[in-house]
């Protein structure tokens, strides 16, 4: 493709998005760069306060559990609150809880604090979500999310080679910085971000109020935990990228180094790749592509029972490294397409709760397995849990009606004569507040 040819596509990957989108994504952006706390824990703890490594993994332990607790707490707030002042309420806490554990001396009050910090950081993603779900038109939401998801990776690509450096010099300074990039989106969210949280009908004389939606609801409606517990699954191999492979790689002979080498590949092929492959996906049946990323996962990570050089280990990250790319803006899209307008926040806090509680597991499933089994069972595992969750979308996304289905076309309108059940949500089909759109 030609240099005018990339500019073209570039222009048109970013065209037609709100503004209040942009301040959003710049939010999520400048929050990632600053990001410090997550990936250097163990390593503050262990090489820098002198704490055994049980210490340091139950101290990171807290860290994920506060985070599966904020999960459906954010999602309430957010629907209760309001976006906007959740996204303040967690950013400004999380500054100041991840400055004070910078400062931290006694192991309790360490441990304490991860906790806090895990809850307040985590807090602000199902706000996020909703609030990108209210001011883009569904048309764009794939696009949205997948830039969202770019900027994601990008910031943590920059923060965590920046972070190196820092914390050669002083940890206590990666805690300060991180504090101060977060109170920097805070300050962003206050002056650039309106509300958008649909308003509810209110009673009138013509009819009822629309019905309060509760945690009960997200929770009996089978359709979307199933869409939860296939996340879980996904989430489970995903993170077999930052735990079990590290140890399988340690264990074959190769160093640190070759395996910062390998899952350099990961960032680099999302930051390069997500924003063109988001351009061929964008209006292909989601179908299709949770399926194929489900199974180009599973069996991304399969392969890596068949390494034995560094190679073919970058070769296996590239597999499930687009499985990823795929996977992340279409699971999200789906998401928001199957929650009702008005608990958007709590169906979101759900799936984001999916990742949370997998970010306790894997670290678990992967010593487990390799301890008493093998390197290899852990990968033959990730492509029975790949197969596993492509036929669980399989089955799920075939039962869906012409209502909720999230259809390739999403400027499809949805059919005037399909009978809607009275305990069934309203869901996508009310328009945002006015100033959002």
């Amino acid at each position: 493709m030609s240099v005018a040819g990339l500019r073209r596509a570039a222009r048109e990957s970013v065209s037609g998005l709100p503004r209040e989108f942009w301040w959003l994504w710049t939010s999520t952006l400048v929050n990632r760069l600053g990001a410090f706390v997550a990936t250097f824990m163990v390593l503050y703890l262990t090489m820098d306060r002198g704490y055994s490594a049980t210490y340091a993994g139950l101290v990171v332990a807290l860290h994920g559990l506060g985070g599966v607790v904020s999960s459906l707490g954010g999602g309430v707030m957010a629907d209760r609150l309001g976006r906007r002042p959740t996204l303040l309420i967690a950013q400004s806490s999380t500054a100041v809880s991840v400055a004070v554990l910078g400062f931290m001396q006694d192991p309790v009050a360490i441990a304490a604090v991860a906790f806090v910090v895990g809850m307040a950081s985590n807090a602000s993603r199902p706000a996020v979500q909703a609030m990108m779900a209210d001011i883009v038109a569904p048309e764009d939401r794939v696009r949205a999310f997948s830039l969202n998801y770019w900027a994601i990776n990008l910031g943590f690509a920059v923060s965590s080679a920046a972070a190196g450096f820092i914390a050669e010099y002083s940890y206590l300074a990666g805690f300060l910085g991180e504090a101060a990039m977060t109170l920097i989106c805070a300050v962003v969210v206050f002056v650039k971000l309106p509300e958008s949280r649909p308003e509810r009908a209110k009673t009138t004389g013509t009819g009822p109020a629309e019905p309060e939606i509760g945690m009960g609801t997200v929770l009996r409606d089978r359709r979307f935990m199933s869409v939860v517990g296939l996340s879980f699954l996904i989430a489970l191999i995903f993170m077999q990228g930052f735990l079990g492979l590290p140890l399988a790689m340690g264990a074959d002979g190769f160093s640190s180094s070759d395996f910062g080498m390998a899952i350099a590949v990961n960032g680099v092929l999302i930051v390069a790749l997500q924003i063109p492959v988001t351009r061929f996906i964008e209006h292909r049946d989601p179908r299709r592509l949770l399926i194929i990323s489900s199974l180009l996962a599973g069996y991304g990570f399969g392969l890596t029972m068949f390494a034995g050089s560094i190679a073919v280990y970058v070769l296996t990250v590239c597999v499930w490294t687009l499985a990823e790319i795929v996977n992340a803006p279409t699971q999200t899209g789906l998401v928001v397409r199957l929650s009702p307008l008005h608990a958007r926040g709590r169906y979101q806090g759900m799936h984001t709760m999916s990742w949370s509680v997998a970010a306790l597991v894997a670290p678990l499933l992967a010593g487990l397995v390799i301890d008493r089994f093998g390197a290899e069972w852990l990968w033959g595992l990730c492509a029975v849990l790949g197969t596993v969750a492509g036929l669980g979308y399989w089955l799920l996304m075939r039962g869906l009606s012409a209502e909720a289905e999230y259809a390739a076309d999403e400027d499809e309108p949805v059919r005037e004569d399909e009978p809607v059940r009275e305990d069934e949500p309203v869901r996508d089909t009310v328009t945002p507040p006015a100033g959002v759109q």
